[in-house]
């Protein structure tokens, strides 16, 4: 058999599947057929957390994969039937994809009318230089510093990605069992270098498994990781933490809710220690004064 690159062989094996519906029926499907579990998750996060203001120019970050393609059509749906009181801008970053890669980005984001953005940059061979074999973490943060910059360069305030509800709860096991700390990935929050910006994640209430589905109905073959660093690495936490949290489910039903439930449910009277703002605090501080 003839050897392949990861980019062209993975394109050949997906082409078969690529049966896309029509664009008006992916998009009625977003209100009609996932109403439940995506379109009101959507809505109710931006809601619940206060994701939009008045006067908001977002710039919604888009990889290609499943996540950020529904979320960029969630945002047009949004803006179609809502009170156009913000302003959109998606961007991409190709980070070194193989040349087909980039191809199905672009073609993806045609056929399903996202008017995108695509910026190049050289991250995967810096991260493959400098972050040895977990090069992962380094290049979320170093992807997410390039999309500050492009958002802040387009007048957003806004910085828009597509981590689910999985994402959360799986950070929030990752920081427990190999940090040694209680943390989860917030709804929002400031970005520290780039004054003005603040980060939100609207996919924040949608389970993958409907993002899934919604991907498979619509026909559309969207981006893995692409990544042609990791690729070449041994294994990914992440994984882990999902397959442990699909096993206790087995047993718990509802762990993965619980999980998620736990950081709004925190009771600081059983808590030893916690850090505000990187300042550590005890329970001794006030132990013996409230007495």
């Amino acid at each position: 058999m003839e050897n392949k690159d990861i980019g062209s062989l993975a394109c050949e094996i997906l082409a078969p599947f690529n049966d896309k519906k029509p664009l008006a029926d992916i998009e009625r499907s977003i209100i009609k057929t996932y109403r439940k579990h995506i379109w009101s998750k959507f809505i109710k996060a931006i809601k619940e957390y206060e994701l939009i203001g008045d006067g908001d120019k977002i710039a919604v970050a888009i990889s290609g994969g499943k996540d950020s393609l529904l979320m960029a059509k969630l945002f047009q749906e949004l803006y179609k039937n809502g009170n156009q009181n913000f302003e959109l801008e998606f961007i991409a970053m190709d980070p070194g994809y193989h040349p087909d890669i980039r191809k199905l980005l672009e073609e993806n984001c045609e056929y399903l009318n996202i008017p995108v953005r695509i910026y190049d940059s050289d991250i995967f061979q810096v991260t493959d230089r400098i972050a040895k074999e977990y090069p992962c973490y380094m290049c979320a943060r170093m992807r997410r510093g390039f999309l500050y910059g492009k958002a802040k360069e387009l007048g957003c305030n806004k910085l828009a990605l597509g981590h689910h509800f999985n994402d959360v709860i799986e950070t929030t096991m990752l920081n427990l069992l190999y940090a040694g700390n209680y943390k989860t990935m917030m709804p929002k929050l400031r970005a520290k270098n780039f004054e003005g910006l603040e980060l939100i994640r609207p996919l924040y209430l949608v389970e993958e498994l409907y993002i899934q589905r919604f991907i498979q109905n619509a026909g559309i073959w969207p981006l893995n990781c692409a990544c042609m660093v990791a690729a070449k690495k041994i294994g990914n936490k992440r994984y882990e933490i999902k397959e442990l949290i699909e096993n206790l489910k087995k047993e718990i039903p509802h762990v993965d809710m619980n999980i998620f439930r736990s950081a709004e449910n925190v009771n600081m009277d059983g808590i030893i220690g916690w850090k505000r703002d990187e300042e550590k605090y005890t329970f001794l501080d006030d132990y013996y004064t409230n007495y």
